[in-house]
């Protein structure tokens, strides 16, 4: 008994050590060091294949639930997201401070892969977090992705464009197109949404610099950790899950296309 919760102690001191030397602020910045590379590219193709990933993962919760064993588990094993060298490095310091250099089974090799997939979700959350923040606080409105924020931003780089363009000057032209809103041609709001899109993708790749913190003091990180040791400590025969975070992540975006859709509507 002395034995097993001396065991479980020692676990307990391995996942707060990692948390406090990969999580907190300083150790997030080393790690997002790797970043500055390939994933700048990596990461923003990650996010479009995202719901991709969580319809196939969806689609093997369904073929388990109404007797496709096999095929449900086949799906649930199916991993479509690139490793990023963030992901890469987060493995790597698991296998040695965590599992201390234990040999890993193809099983547990795919319950790692599941987390780093997990922190790839938690990164377009706070990406669509901080897109919305800066949705209320620039332009007063609800702007929870870039469907959403495109046509705001476009259309108030268009309008202060046209104002200051205005031959009778700023005053003015800032009373005309009070009255005649300016019209913006489609290809415009378009090349607006690339733009912010890229934008977010550089967000997205260093979003942990923000969220990882934050989770370090929640005690996230540690839970976290504690479940896919205590996953890989029984591994063997065990389905891949679908962790709600990717839920909540594909959530941001079905509400961002539902505020693009009523918008239009209205205009």
């Amino acid at each position: 008994m002395t034995s097993s919760h001396d065991t479980a102690q020692a676990v307990r001191e391995r996942i707060d050590s990692f948390v406090r030397g990969h999580f907190h602020l300083r150790g997030t910045l080393r790690l997002h060091r790797r970043a500055l590379g390939w994933d700048l590219l990596r990461a923003p193709v990650n996010v479009v294949l995202a719901p991709l990933f969580l319809l196939v993962m969806l689609a093997g919760l369904l073929a388990r639930a109404v007797g496709l064993r096999r095929v449900g588990t086949w799906l649930g094993n199916r991993r479509m997201l690139f490793k990023t060298a963030v992901a890469r490095g987060i493995e790597e310091r698991i296998a040695a401070d965590l599992l201390q250099g234990a040999p890993l089974t193809p099983r547990s090799q795919a319950l790692i892969d599941d987390y780093t997939a997990v922190r790839s979700a938690v990164a377009e959350i706070t990406t669509s977090l901080v897109v919305l923040v800066a949705g209320w606080a620039l332009f007063g409105t609800a702007t929870p992705g870039i469907a959403s924020l495109a046509p705001t931003v476009s259309g108030y780089v268009g309008h202060a464009t046209a104002v200051m363009g205005f031959p009778l000057g700023d005053r003015l032209g800032s009373v005309w197109y009070a009255v005649f809103p300016v019209s913006l041609p489609v290809y415009f709001v378009i090349a607006t949404g690339v733009i912010l899109a890229m934008v977010a993708s550089l967000v997205t790749t260093f979003a942990g610099i923000l969220a990882d913190p934050v989770q370090a003091h929640l005690g996230i990180h540690r839970r976290r950790l504690a479940r896919l040791l205590d996953r890989i400590g029984r591994a063997e025969g065990e389905t891949s899950a679908l962790a709600p975070e990717h839920i909540l992540a594909r959530l941001a975006d079905l509400s961002d296309a539902g505020i693009s859709l009523v918008r239009l509507f209205r205009s």
